[in-house]
């Protein structure tokens, strides 16, 4: 069984920082590309950032120059570094993983979605 473990979520004044983890467990082969996702109230699930394993990444607009992403291939962690937060960034963030895990005799592809962590940014 292939598990993504979030922390780090909470309640932070506009303006504020936070960090959040996500840790890879289970049988893995390799781990392509990691990434984070969010939710707010009432909307879809949108991309917030992605991260190859060679280290690429790629940014939504609306968080560009304000979160990191970045990884340790050896923790199989992804983190999120979110700086000057809006009441916007509001969200259940979640984790995702692009997998290449073992199954018996063979290999497969297998993409894994956190249990998702709650971000609030309010005064």
């Amino acid at each position: 069984q292939v598990q993504l473990v979030e922390s780090g979520g909470g309640l932070v004044q506009p303006g504020g920082s936070l960090r959040l983890s996500c840790a890879a467990s289970g049988s893995i082969f390799k781990i392509n590309a990691m990434g984070w996702y969010r939710q707010a109230p009432g909307k879809q699930r949108e991309l917030v950032t992605t991260i190859t394993s060679g280290g690429s990444t790629n940014y939504a607009d609306s968080v560009k120059g304000r979160f990191t992403i970045s990884r340790d291939n050896a923790k199989r962690t992804v983190y999120l570094q979110m700086n000057s937060l809006k009441p916007e960034d509001t969200a259940v963030y979640y984790c995702n993983a692009e997998t290449i895990v073992e199954a018996g005799t063979h290999y497969r592809y297998l993409e894994v979605w956190g249990q998702g962590t709650l971000v609030t940014v309010s005064s």
